[in-house]
């Protein structure tokens, strides 16, 4: 099967790339360092001739809520007419969990956008929606800093690997469409509070953490459920937990 990384190069698309590589399909990691452009389209028709599967995980290489809105909603239909022109029979994206809820930042309009041109393209779909990543605690520990201590809102956390979620994306790639929205999330859900705080322990960071309900997240006021797949769902669970995934960083 021959399946196109968008993102390729990237944190998530080198792990796809390599994981699809070794089960034996024919893979191409796209992005402007080998020669494939979803803004101004050059090397997309090339790219994705005679591709079965389209996976996007790209991301917007700016911060401006216009700029990225602009990425997104240009790449994508980049993506689309270029798929409809070769034949493409499974558009796969990469969002966020909470996209929906999460309206007043910009990047997450953006990604609601990208989701909306995908579900109305015609080409069969799967959107991958994930929780935030262990990777990224450190951000979200820094946008909580005052001082020596760190104020998180009180909600629930249940981050997942890179690596989990490039598993489950070679998964959903190599599997049929689903025309719908899959969420994945990590194996373990606490406050977002207790999972910063324990690994700011790990990493030696003795400042304290606080569940503040009055805290915000990059700005946003979040409630409870914001960041975790919704109640009653039946998400994708990964397999690696917080102590798991900070011994294989210490490991290298």
């Amino acid at each position: 099967m021959k399946i196109v990384i968008i993102g390729g190069t990237g944190r998530i698309g080198s792990k796809l790339t390599g994981i699809l590589k070794l089960q034996g399909h024919y893979v191409i990691a796209a992005s402007r360092s080998t020669g494939v452009n979803t803004i101004s389209g050059d090397g997309l028709d090339e790219a994705l001739s005679n591709a079965q599967v389209v996976v996007d995980v790209s991301n917007a290489p700016a911060a401006d809520a216009t700029a990225v809105l602009e990425f997104f909603e240009t790449s994508t239909n980049n993506l689309i007419v270029a798929e409809k022109k070769n034949g493409v029979t499974h558009h796969i994206a990469l969002s966020i969990v909470g996209v929906e809820r999460m309206q007043p930042r910009g990047y997450f309009r953006a990604k609601q956008a990208q989701e909306k041109l995908v579900k109305n393209s015609g080409i069969p779909y799967t959107i991958v929606q994930a929780t935030q990543f262990f990777e990224f605690l450190g951000n979200i520990a820094s946008s909580g800093a005052k001082g020596e201590t760190i104020h998180l809102p009180a909600v629930s956390f249940q981050p997942i690997a890179v690596d989990d979620v490039a598993a489950i994306l070679a998964s959903v790639a190599t599997s049929k469409p689903a025309n719908g929205t899959i969420a994945i999330a990590g194996p373990e859900k606490a406050s977002m509070a207790a999972i910063v705080g324990e690994y700011l322990k790990k990493i030696g960071d003795t400042r304290h953490v606080i569940s503040d309900a009055h805290a915000s997240y990059f700005g946003i006021e979040l409630n409870d459920q914001s960041l975790v797949p919704p109640a009653g769902s039946s998400p994708r669970l990964g397999q690696i937990n917080l102590e798991t995934w900070f011994r294989q960083q210490q490991q290298g």
